[in-house]
């Protein structure tokens, strides 16, 4: 292949994966203007009423502890769920945006047994703006 053609080929790949990930971008609510969000001000509240009932004790789902801002920091046995300073890649936020490939990954469970609905956008929008500000 001519050189000119690679350069073409790879600004054309470059540019469908970044299409795609704007497309999922587009589906996220918005980043809430609030500022200075805090896990313990604002988001260990969302956390304790949607996330805790599964995520804590001495055997929580998928290893991911959401009791306390070290649990949540320190992801699952797979690796974080948070990524400071970037909540449009942070699996948390596809997670409870329900924008994962996996419908099994979305949180909470469409149908769970106890009851506890999907978080609003709002709230989605808060918990991305604590990640946007370093998930302090």
């Amino acid at each position: 292949m001519k050189p000119f053609n690679l350069i073409l080929l790879t600004l054309a790949a470059n540019f469908a994966a970044s299409a795609g990930a704007s497309a999922q971008d587009a589906k996220l609510p918005p980043v809430s203007t609030q500022i200075g969000v805090t896990y313990t001000n604002q988001i260990k509240q969302i956390f304790d009423v949607s996330c805790v009932k599964c995520h804590t004790g001495d055997r929580p789902k998928a290893h991911l502890r959401m009791d306390s801002l070290a649990g949540v920091l320190k992801g699952t046995k797979m690796g974080p769920v948070v990524n400071p300073g970037d909540s449009a890649n942070s699996f948390l936020i596809k997670a409870v945006a329900h924008l994962t490939k996996d419908p099994d990954a979305w949180m909470p469970p469409v149908h769970n047994k106890a009851g506890i609905k999907t978080l609003t956008p709002e709230q989605i929008g808060l918990i991305r703006a604590w990640i946007d500000q370093g998930a302090k």
